[in-house]
């Protein structure tokens, strides 16, 4: 009886697990056939492109969605670049790509997605929401500060009458532009407005680079008092507070640069620049020296030593400063150390050196960089002269040593990569060497200090007469002045000529740098050297400077070897062109009339290369 029951028992359980499992199954074959249907339906429904193609680049399946954007309904089996080339390129230029990309295609914006090892493409139309986040992007908000640059020098000497007629011309010229592109404009002081603007008006603004510069400068320089603007723009993320500290910093980047320019920049871009076409009046004043040249006194008095370094491959001129703060510092009862690497230096600092040797004192104080990193402790400053990029100091090193106790003095125009927080900032694009501005602090020395010896402002005015082509390029009342002043202390003329003399060898590479000029634009002359052939620094400039003499020139450009491999542009102008834009474009910096740059990774005919395009995409920036 009990072995019925059981077997009853079982064959129920497994009659009810086989309903079960019956039932289960019909679910699943349900459920596949359901979620294949889903998958069928969203390939050919769903608002998303799907493109399969195989090894050859030959269409193997298109679905519903993206067939209307190809013009031929018949596209299986052809090559993708036949049926459609834009899309072939666009997807050959993807296909690597990790990630999604926006890519535009049959005026609409796309989010691509290539899956490259089973050759997949995705293409889901977005221009809804790019068109979204370009209205978001036309409508932001831009900050602005103006500044006019020589307000105060102007109108010092004006009647109270033709000062009001300036100050209402140059406000209702700035309010017929801001009205113009709807923005917002406040007069703040005297010599300063601030402005708002949407990002849209920005960019036409751009694409006509600024045009009020021009014509407020034109048009002030008609009525005998010429005045310039400088502005510095910020956009991009971040609050409005930040927005406006970055662009009081643009201004200062700007008035840093010579003023007569615009700065523009977001905080995740590079600096875009605008103007800066003429040579920058000169607007220092003897106060600002004395102040400067107490503040670095000041500076000093708590520190244990003085470190001060030129720019990599020194000139006379960055030479020249360093004995200068030297003297400066001794005469503070402050040691001082020249750090200067003088394996890499011009043949005219080579000959100083060597004149040096009779002149232990100062030998002594000229050490390498890796002694002056042993040197160096956390009371130590260090002073910046004739460059004020980070990336070009003599000693990198030693410049990330000492950035938190650090000086800048230097008389080029500021570029965008600065250090971040000098104690002292001392940039002057008015002046015409550092040595000048260096020269007129020691009138603000104590009388009672050992003063500047013969081969301190010998060296100090070379770097004068170097710079400044013997007083005949950016030469104000203030260079005479400091070169009287270095004559009167006992600087040698006769040792400046010989300091400043060629040696045969160079004298025959210059001349064979001019022999192979050519010619752009009938007024831009061109010199290139070999790529297997070293020039020294100062030959290659010599060159420059000698075509300039050509009649019909306004600027030269010559192309070198240097010896530490890199390629180095020479670049010089006689004022009508701007080679300081030129410059910039390739890495380097200077002056609108007196540039350069050094390469590195590119051969001397690359850099040629290089430089045509710039000067030919530019033709239009680069006159004054």
């Amino acid at each position: 009886m009990l072995l019925i029951i059981a077997l009853g028992a079982t064959s129920a359980s497994i009659y009810i697990m086989s309903q079960i499992t019956a039932n289960t199954n019909e679910y699943i074959s349900e459920l596949s056939y359901r979620i294949k249907r889903g998958e069928q339906e969203a390939l050919i429904k769903m608002p998303i492109g799907i493109l399969i193609f195989n090894e050859q680049n030959e269409i193997e399946w298109v679905n519903p969605y993206l067939q209307p954007y190809f013009e031929k309904n018949d596209v299986l089996g052809k090559k993708l670049e036949a049926v459609d080339e834009e899309l072939a390129t666009i997807i050959t230029n993807n296909v690597d790509n990790k990630t999604a990309a926006t890519v535009s295609w049959h005026e609409k914006d796309f989010e691509m997605i290539i899956q490259k090892d089973i050759h997949v493409a995705y293409l889901m139309d977005v221009t809804r929401y790019s068109a979204i986040e370009k209205e978001f992007e036309a409508e932001r908000v831009v900050i602005g500060q103006v500044f006019l640059d020589n307000y105060d020098e102007v109108t010092q000497s004006m009647s109270d009458k033709n000062v009001s007629n300036l100050s209402n011309f140059v406000t209702n010229e700035l309010s017929n532009w801001a009205r113009r592109y709807g923005m917002y404009l406040k007069r703040t002081d005297t010599d300063r407005f601030f402005i708002l603007v949407h990002a849209h008006s920005l960019q036409q603004i751009e694409e006509e680079k600024f045009k009020i510069l021009d014509r407020i400068r034109d048009r002030t320089s008609k009525q005998n008092f010429p005045l310039t603007l400088s502005m510095g723009i910020a956009y991009g993320d971040g609050d409005l507070n930040s927005l406006a500290k970055l662009a009081q910093s643009n201004l200062d980047l700007a008035l840093g640069r010579g003023g007569d320019q615009v700065v523009v920049k977001s905080p995740e871009e590079q600096a875009r620049f605008y103007g800066g076409k003429t040579n920058p009046m000169e607007k220092r004043t003897r106060v600002r020296a004395r102040m400067i040249s107490q503040a670095l006194q000041e500076i000093m008095k708590p520190l244990d030593q003085v470190f001060v370094m030129g720019h990599q491959s020194p000139d006379m001129d960055s030479v020249g400063a360093c004995l200068g703060i030297r003297r400066i510092a001794l005469m503070n009862n402050m040691k001082c150390w020249i750090v200067l690497d003088q394996t890499a230096i011009h043949s005219d600092v080579q000959r100083l050196m060597e004149e040096l040797d009779q002149y232990p004192d100062i030998k002594y104080n000229v050490i390498t960089p890796e002694e002056a990193l042993e040197k160096a402790t956390e009371q130590s400053l260090l002073v910046m002269v004739d460059h004020s990029k980070p990336s070009i100091s003599g000693s990198p090193e030693l410049y990330e040593k000492l950035k938190n106790r650090l000086m800048v003095i230097d008389h080029h125009r500021r570029g965008e990569e600065f250090p971040e927080n000098p104690m002292l900032v001392y940039i002057e694009p008015y002046a015409s060497s550092t040595c000048e501005l260096i020269t007129e602090m020691f009138e603000y020395q104590s009388k009672d200090s050992e003063p500047i010896n013969k081969i301190e402002a010998t060296a100090m005015l070379t770097g004068i007469i170097i710079d400044t082509k013997s007083f005949s390029l950016r030469t104000g009342t203030r260079t005479f002045d400091a070169a009287s002043y270095l004559r009167s202390v006992g600087a040698d003329a006769t040792m400046v000529q010989d300091f400043m003399k060629e040696n045969v060898d160079s004298y025959l590479k210059r001349n064979h740098l001019i022999d192979k000029v050519e010619f752009i634009n009938s007024d831009l002359a061109l010199c290139v050297g070999e790529d297997d052939t070293i020039y020294d620094p100062v030959t290659a400039a010599q060159a420059a400077d000698s075509l300039l003499s050509v009649s019909g020139v306004s600027a030269s450009f010559v192309v070198t070897k240097r010896p530490d491999n890199r390629v180095s542009i020479s670049a010089r102008s006689t004022g009508e062109t701007n080679v300081q834009v030129i410059m910039e474009q390739m890495g380097g910096g200077g002056h609108l009339s007196n540039a350069a740059t050094q390469l590195t990774g590119v051969s001397v005919s690359e850099a040629a290369e290089q430089l045509v395009s710039i000067l030919m995409t530019k033709k239009d920036e680069i006159k004054e």
